[in-house]
């Protein structure tokens, strides 16, 4: 079933590569079928996941390079399970947002299919080997989706995105290697290397740096951070959607699945590092979202923020703090594509501007679409209910016993966090329409580019009435809305999944 789940959207890619570049519609739906294979897979999957077992299920091991210790080896637990939901729902939802995609159709799709074989992939392998393929085929795809059908400074951005990720990819390459040779044990199997490599501290020391480097960008950790906003802002809001809600994951994942559990030791002696950078993150990301004009900016530097807490729940050790980290990172990533969706695309379709000041009384002009950016926003600045306050309440719990004083530093960011969404909402949905008309229907709408329409241009302009939510946007909100509140009104049902598993790891580290 793994196999089927990964390689399902590699096969649509090929599939659709040697279909006419023509006949765009049929390119679209094909695209969107083979994306809903990975759904139907992991639906399933999740009716025979069994809650009470800690280690892995649905194995799949092959011998493919047995020379060197090499396995086609597959598996999930509760700690990579939700991160498949996730992929698959919002690749799916990305590939639905991009029907409007007019350009290059076949080669777009094709590559949003090939980057969700290469996310699947990374959360299922449990084979070092095989996890750095996945890893570095997430990078290709991206990078011409940002590259070719991103805004106009699309290339710095692209470019920019590589180097970083690729950067960090090899450094933890030489990690890997490491931990290889060093444990000496002749295989890259993730798990008998934790469960058998006896390194001593010193060469967890450095292992530990040099994975933490390779993951630290992808999360990103200030101040490996700077590639995200241009990746966010210049990618099509398919990109967008799969940058804030999976690829940022992948680096918190690493630490989840590889550096904590096989270098417990330096997991240790590491932890008030972590957690200083979690708060330097949250607050760090919150004060600069808070500046940002431009509103898909702001929603990028709202990402750095909140996957600091992530940082914060593994800083801590403790059962709460670590199921609270992966709350935000499966909360996290069903908000934030919902956010780059109305930001990148339902806003900025009617108003061709993203630009804060150049929008108002929205709620007037578009009230259903209004509502569910207010709905997206009030989830993404953790408000009780929804999935965003459950996993940031639980990274507070479980740390406070253990770090208290960067518990006190971090609930700022929720306050900063809050006030700009508030202030967002204030400016963009609420006031008078009749001031000034924010929506420029005779703009251009390239790429995604802010319009450079002034607020005097438009003062005093009759209200306008915009067109309103679309079915296309309903099908794309709904289950992200579902998701949201389902987690939030009872966590439990993520929790019943992270439980066992965080214990077992808990158990790897032997606990603060």
């Amino acid at each position: 079933m793994l196999s089927l789940l990964v390689f399902a959207p590699l096969i649509g890619s090929l599939v659709l590569v040697l279909m006419p570049k023509d006949d765009k519609p049929l390119l679209r739906r094909t695209a969107l079928a083979f994306s809903l294979v990975p759904l139907a897979v992991v639906l399933v999957l999740w009716t025979r996941f069994d809650t009470t077992v800690q280690g892995m299920q649905f194995v799949e091991r092959v011998p493919w390079i047995p020379s060197v210790g090499i396995q086609y080896f597959l598996g999930v637990d509760g700690i990579s399970f939700p991160m498949l939901i996730v992929t698959a729902l919002v690749t799916t939802l990305a590939i639905l947002v991009s029907f409007s995609i007019e350009e290059r159709v076949k080669d777009f799709m094709a590559l949003m299919l090939l980057l969700e074989t290469g996310m699947l992939g990374v959360f299922v392998s449990l084979d070092y080997f095989l996890f750095y393929i996945f890893w570095e085929v997430v990078l290709v795809p991206m990078y011409f989706i940002i590259g070719i059908w991103g805004g106009p400074r699309r290339e710095y951005a692209a470019i920019k995105f590589f180097i970083y990720t690729l950067l960090g990819s090899v450094v933890m390459l030489v990690g890997i290697l490491a931990l290889y040779f060093q444990s000496g044990l002749g295989t890259f199997d993730m798990l008998e290397i934790a469960e058998k490599a006896r390194l001593a501290p010193t060469a967890q020391y450095w292992i530990f740096l040099l994975l933490f480097f390779g993951f630290a960008v992808k999360v990103p950790v200030f101040p490996f951070h700077t590639w995200l906003p241009d990746a966010h802002v210049e990618a099509p809001t398919g990109g967008s959607m799969l940058l804030a809600g999976v690829l940022l994951k992948m680096g918190t994942y690493g630490f989840y699945r590889i550096s904590y559990p096989t270098l417990p030791d330096a997991a240790r002696a590491f932890a008030i590092v972590m957690g200083v950078l979690g708060v330097i993150n949250i607050i760090y990301g919150a004060l600069v979202a808070m500046a940002q004009k431009d509103l898909k900016k702001m929603v990028a530097y709202s990402s750095i923020s909140h996957m600091g807490f992530v940082l914060l729940g593994l800083a801590a050790m403790t059962p709460m703090s670590m199921a609270g980290g992966l709350f935000v990172m499966i909360s996290h990533g069903l908000i934030s594509p919902m956010m780059f969706f109305y930001a990148g695309t339902v806003l900025y379709e009617r108003t061709h501007t993203r630009m804060l000041d150049e929008m108002n009384a929205l709620f007037t002009k578009m009230p259903i679409a209004a509502t569910l950016m207010a709905f997206a926003s009030f989830a993404n600045l953790g408000l009780p209910g929804l999935s965003g306050f459950a996993g940031e309440f639980f990274t507070f719990v479980g740390t406070f016993p253990v770090l208290p004083a960067l518990v006190y530093i971090g609930v700022l960011g929720m306050v900063l966090t809050a006030a700009y969404h508030l202030w967002m909402m204030q400016r963009i949905l609420m006031g008078d329409a009749s001031v000034h008309a924010a929506g420029h229907a005779d703009a251009p709408a390239a790429h995604g580019a802010p319009s450079p329409s002034s607020h005097a241009a438009h003062a005093e302009a009759p209200a306008l009435r915009l067109p309103d939510l679309r079915l296309r946007e309903a099908l794309v909100s709904a289950p992200l809305m579902a998701l949201i509140v389902l987690f939030g009104v009872a966590p439990s049902v993520l929790l019943r999944l992270f439980n066992p598993s965080i214990q077992a790891l808990l158990n790897r580290l032997g606990g603060l």
